[in-house]
């Protein structure tokens, strides 16, 4: 293993480390209102733009995720699958396409979404936050508090994501997630921001799952299509959850 790998690994393992350890409060916090959406039939979505809608569809349907979970599908906003590639990040400056978007589906006020955005200073996470707590949805953002302060608000409210939750997850990625440096490399790199967005999402989808057996309520999990049974219970939870799930149709 060269030294640059295992300085990778180690930044990563530090990083969550660090997560659990200081972001306990919020994403319980956050586990609770997933808990409540789930046991009182709420809507749930996720969103992210370019490399932060990784994260997003991480928790939608998966194994041992709840079926549940919606991904709020942003036209051109799906990882890089726009070609040319800077298309996606200009749109994330495109006022009005994901509020439009969110206006499209049946969510209502007391539904649930998560807004996943590295740096939260764009105009479409924080457009997209304000209006869905302007709708009365609640809002947990997952953003790195690193950012607001050391670079500028992109939305002409001069606000950032962090203004617009009920709970806030803070990444604690580094502006410009970069945790390693080369004399011959010119800049920073090794990015662990996809790692760690993703760790918080996927623990407050199990602290979630732990609130809800503990309440008697059996959580909607997916199992793995590619065990015996799985394709066939995944089949039945879909049917019995049918009026919230919105990607299959």
């Amino acid at each position: 293993m060269s030294d640059l790998v295992g300085q990778y690994f180690d930044a990563a393992v530090a990083h969550l480390r660090r997560v659990r350890a200081e972001e306990a409060e919020p994403i319980d916090r956050a586990a609770v209102l997933l808990a409540d959406a789930v046991a009182d039939g709420r809507r749930i979505f996720t969103f992210g733009a370019g490399h932060s809608s990784l994260a997003a569809q991480d928790v939608v349907y998966r194994a041992g995720g709840l079926a549940v979970v919606n991904l709020l599908n942003v036209p051109g906003m799906t990882g890089v699958n726009v070609m040319p590639a800077p298309l996606g990040s200009a749109l994330e400056r495109v006022s009005g396409l994901a509020t439009t978007t969110l206006d499209l589906t049946p969510a209502t006020a007391g539904d649930l979404l998560f807004v996943i955005s590295l740096s939260g200073c764009q105009v479409m996470p924080v457009e997209l936050a304000a209006h869905a707590r302007a709708r009365g949805m609640h809002v947990v953002g997952v953003t790195s508090l690193a950012y607001p302060g050391r670079v500028g608000s992109r939305h002409p409210s001069g606000t950032y994501l962090k203004d617009h939750c009920d709970v806030v997850l803070d990444s604690k990625v580094a502006v410009g997630d970069a945790e390693l440096r080369h004399p011959g490399a010119g800049t920073g790199f090794g990015s662990v921001s996809t790692i760690v967005t993703s760790a918080l999402m996927q623990a407050v989808v199990v602290s979630a799952v732990g609130k809800l057996a503990e309440r008697g309520i059996t959580p909607p999990l997916f199992r793995s299509g590619n065990v015996d049974g799985g394709t066939d219970w995944n089949a039945e939870l879909m049917a019995e959850h049918a009026d919230r799930i919105y990607y299959a149709f």
